[in-house]
């Protein structure tokens, strides 16, 4: 019989062969076999220590940290080995894009198999002996590396997406229920993410809530100026005396992506009174800094596999411990273990594939791999798409949509004005060819100036500029990748090409 032994890149030693590895370690367990049989799995299974289960089976997540086991460090990852790591992705395309959907090196694929192969082979094991002490070594990892407070503020979720859902549901059955008045006041960012600002309006705005939006500027030039727009609208929040029960803040915007200074604004919100306060920091977790505890947010959220080498797909949502609505807090998908806490209730919601969110340790493995781990990835990322983003916008004769200071390992940069550029439409258009005719993926930002007073910025031949890319640089990319976008983007504008040449005939009609 097969057994696991370490991930590539880590040498054995006592400390890794324990029934329980910790996120420290090479591995989630590595006494579990490679090609399980039910028996050999149920005995793996049954190697777990009792302390970590509760009465009925099922971990409860909240019990004290197993003591840390050490491990050798692992030698630094080469280039190769970043290129081995990655050659699952497409090699004919220039993907400038990790910020959609992330990216998962091989060696976490592979420790993701394994668990689901040892699922295969017995789930009734899994379920009641290894998937909640999974999670929760899971959990006890971001834990530490966003530093909360205790084990038992973390749930781990599909995507910021529900954990938005969890926190807005609660708002709304607070409405329902007579605990805010009907009119009482949401506060969000124009530039919040569009399935959030969805969700928004499908839970609060129905439910009675007013929403007010921060229409945030862009090109934008300082955190200033994004202050200065908060407190705006804060104040429409409250005019009257509305009370504001509820404000929503990205700490990195999706399109366009600014880095938004989260925890001034935090600041704000509890020198105003609004009750709660929400961060949707769903890009966050590997492209900056994150402590929770500093940024001060009753709710604050992160996916793992957009920055963090998880695969798809696992976010987590942060709670503060001993606030009063902790308790109230519920998965939207109702299942067994509703009413053991948010935790508990996120770690079940029936029959499906948990792997993803058992592999955190396997993806701080990975980043460890990495001169400076974690930090030295975000440092050198972020120099690198600056450095590829001012290549561009001097090959454009355009700018970035934001300082440096305002961007993680993404950032916008401006397209030439004779694109022509005149709407959301015209933007996808030019990425589906971009990515079909020249096979660049790179998502395109158009900016419809719903800022009022801010006047649209111009190019080097003070034209407006309408369109922007949106670069992502992660450890798998290099310059070529970026020297391909420019070449293509190049050849457009020598060709005379305008987006108006994708519009349906009736669509070029009517614009003009």
């Amino acid at each position: 019989l097969m057994q696991v032994g370490v991930l590539p890149g880590c040498k054995s030693s006592p400390e890794s062969k324990s029934a329980i590895a910790q996120p420290d370690q090479c591995h989630s367990n590595p006494t579990y076999p490679l090609y399980p049989n039910p028996s050999a799995a149920a005995a793996s299974m049954a190697s777990i220590p009792s302390n970590d289960v509760s009465e009925n089976g099922h971990g409860n997540g909240n019990g004290p940290s197993p003591p840390r086991a050490k491990r050798p460090r692992a030698a630094l990852i080469s280039a190769a080995q970043i290129r081995d790591e990655f050659a699952h992705h497409d090699p004919a395309v220039a993907r400038v894009n990790n910020g959609s959907f992330g990216c998962c090196p091989a060696s976490v694929l592979e420790a993701q198999a394994r668990w689901q192969r040892l699922f295969l082979a017995q789930p009734d094991a899994f379920y009641f002996d290894g998937l909640q002490p999974g999670l929760r070594r899971s959990r006890a990892a971001v834990a530490a590396l966003v530093n909360a407070g205790d084990v038992s503020e973390i749930s781990l979720v599909d995507n910021a997406t529900t954990a938005a859902a969890i926190v807005l549901q609660h708002a709304a059955w607070s409405f329902a229920e007579g605990h805010f008045a009907r009119g009482d006041a949401v506060l969000m960012l124009h530039y919040a993410y569009g399935a959030v600002k969805k969700s928004i309006q499908a839970y609060v705005a129905r439910a009675g809530a007013t929403v007010v939006e921060v229409p945030l500027p862009f090109p934008v030039t300082s955190p200033d100026a994004i202050i200065t727009e908060f407190h705006a609208a804060l104040a429409v929040a409250k005019a009257g005396g509305r009370k504001v029960r509820l404000a929503v803040i990205d700490h990195i915007t999706s399109m366009p992506s600014v880095l938004i200074p989260v925890k001034e604004l935090v600041a704000i919100c509890r020198q105003e009174g609004v009750d709660k306060v929400f961060v949707d920091a769903a890009h966050s977790v590997g492209q900056v800094p994150v402590d929770v505890r500093d940024i001060g947010a009753d709710f604050y959220t992160s996916n793992l596999h957009k920055w963090f080498f998880c695969p798809p797909a696992v976010a987590f949502l942060h709670t503060r411990k001993g606030g009063p609505i902790t308790s109230q807090l519920h998965h939207p998908v109702v299942s067994h273990e509703y009413g053991n806490g948010l935790p508990m209730e996120s770690g079940w919601i029936g029959t499906r594939d948990y792997s993803a969110q058992i592999v955190v340790p396997e993806a701080i493995h990975f980043v460890n791999r990495f001169e400076g781990g974690i930090e030295g990835i975000r440092s050198r990322n972020h120099e690198k798409v600056i450095e590829m983003g001012r290549m561009l916008a001097e090959a454009w004769g355009t700018f970035l949509g934001s300082p440096p200071v305002m961007c993680g390992s993404m950032a916008m940069v401006g397209m030439p004005c004779c694109l022509c550029i005149e709407s959301d439409d015209d933007a996808l258009r030019v990425r589906t060819m971009l990515r079909k005719d020249f096979k660049v993926e790179v998502p395109i930002y158009y900016n419809s100036r719903q800022v009022k007073v801010q006047e649209m910025a111009k190019d080097n031949n003070s034209d407006p500029v309408t369109g922007y890319v949106r670069i992502s640089h992660q450890v798998y990319n290099v310059k070529e990748e970026y020297e391909r976008l420019r070449d293509a983007v190049n050849k457009l504008v020598a060709e005379g090409f305008t987006s108006a040449k994708l519009r349906p005939a009736e669509k070029q009609e009517t614009l003009a």
